[in-house]
């Protein structure tokens, strides 16, 4: 994806504006509530959509000390665009670039025996230590290993190729299954489960550089959470966790992508008129329609048809009919705006435009998404590149 640094002045058929100041500030007021702790940038999915490469350069220009990545490919990439400090990736499948990642110094997860075997048998052939940490599962029942003897064996396994210069233990971790709803009864267990994880593993001899548990609910939420490292993720580009914990203004955060499109084209239609396929929207009356150049090829969920909001001309609308691969339509209810005018699906919400969150409403989805599967046929304008006086 290339990066623009610069607002074009002739319209774009659509865009995603990225403000990496307010990607900075978010940064800032994550770090504020974690004085105790150092702060991992998850930049997993391309920055859930905000592009990997400038948001990461943000967040470490703010204080973070660590990047966060989900796949080696993702971890490569950071590397190749010159970013050197710590940098942990957690997802690895059998005969994953292991070597490649141990020679760029990428702190690689391991949940199992079967990854401390490949990653031993690289370190064996690169002549070099690979940087591990060993995941827990805690309950979430995802990756991690198991408590008991899976991370009894896990533990030895990896001292014994510490002794031999193989591997260096950087981290013990986990990751939360309920974080982000307040009270459930699985925080607690699965806290007292990582605490008892950890103290077998330091008992053992592991001696972690960082222990971490907190994704971006327990970061904002359970400060007893926080041990050395705490790994927002979605907080960081302001959109909240969960409407349950609260908004993004709640924590001082702001979101960070605005997503638009110009009209392509207002017309007249008189009452009666099916819009898009399978006619599951007929004009109620003579109205105006008005053309969005955007659809699901780009992102846009589907399931929006019938229910995305929209700002143009200054009001709200609403996807008329099915979104389309390429494009939808909104019933302007007989107002004219100018072919060009921006249509605002989500942003900050300071000019009255819907959020992330009013279009995971919409959708029966959570506002990851709706930031995540914005698609690369969407140009990202990066604004606020550097900081201000």
């Amino acid at each position: 994806m290339s990066e623009t640094s610069t607002v074009p002045t002739a319209p774009l058929r659509a865009r995603a504006e990225i403000d990496l100041g307010a990607l900075r500030a978010n940064v800032r007021a994550l770090r504020a509530r974690t004085p105790g702790a150092a702060l991992m940038a998850v930049v997993k999915s391309d920055g859930y959509g905000h592009g990997a490469v400038p948001c990461a350069r943000a967040a470490l220009a703010a204080g973070a000390t660590w990047l966060g990545t989900a796949t080696p490919e993702e971890a490569l990439a950071l590397r190749a665009a010159g970013l050197d400090g710590p940098v942990l990736c957690w997802l690895w499948v059998p005969g994953g670039p292991w070597r490649q990642a141990i020679e760029a110094d990428i702190d690689v997860s391991l949940s199992g025996m079967w990854a401390l075997r490949e990653v031993v048998a690289a370190a064996r052939e690169a002549g070099r230590t690979a940087r591990v940490q060993l995941k827990a599962d805690t309950g979430l029942g995802r990756n991690g290993c198991q408590p008991g003897p899976d991370w009894a064996e896990l533990v030895a396994e990896s001292l014994r190729a510490e002794a031999e210069g193989l591997v260096k233990v950087t981290g013990l971790w986990s990751h939360f299954a309920c974080a982000d709803e307040p009270g459930h009864p699985s925080i607690a267990a699965q806290l007292d489960r990582f605490r008892e994880m950890l103290a077998y593993a330091e008992e053992q001899g592991v001696r972690p550089e960082v222990r971490h548990i907190a994704n971006s609910p327990a970061t904002l939420t359970l400060p007893e959470t926080h041990f050395d490292l705490v790994r927002p993720g979605i907080a960081m580009y302001g959109v909240s966790p969960s409407p349950e914990i609260g908004a993004p203004a709640d924590f001082g955060l702001r979101p960070v992508m605005t997503l638009s499109a110009s009209l392509a084209l207002v017309k007249h239609v008189p009452g009666g008129h099916g819009v898009s396929y399978g006619h599951h929207y007929v004009t109620p009356g003579a109205t105006t329609l008005g053309l969005v150049p955007i659809g699901y090829g780009d992102g846009v969920p589907r399931h929006a048809s019938g229910s995305g909001p929209v700002l143009v001309d200054g009001k709200w609308r609403t996807v008329a009919g099915r979104v389309a691969m390429d494009q939808f339509v909104v019933d302007l209810g007989g107002d004219e705006p100018a072919v060009g005018t921006e249509a605002v699906l989500f942003g900050p919400g300071d000019r009255g435009e819907p959020t992330a969150e009013d279009w995971a409403q919409a959708c029966g989805t959570i506002a990851y998404e709706i930031v995540t599967r914005i698609g690369t046929r969407v140009p990202r304008v990066y604004v606020n590149e550097e900081e201000l006086g």
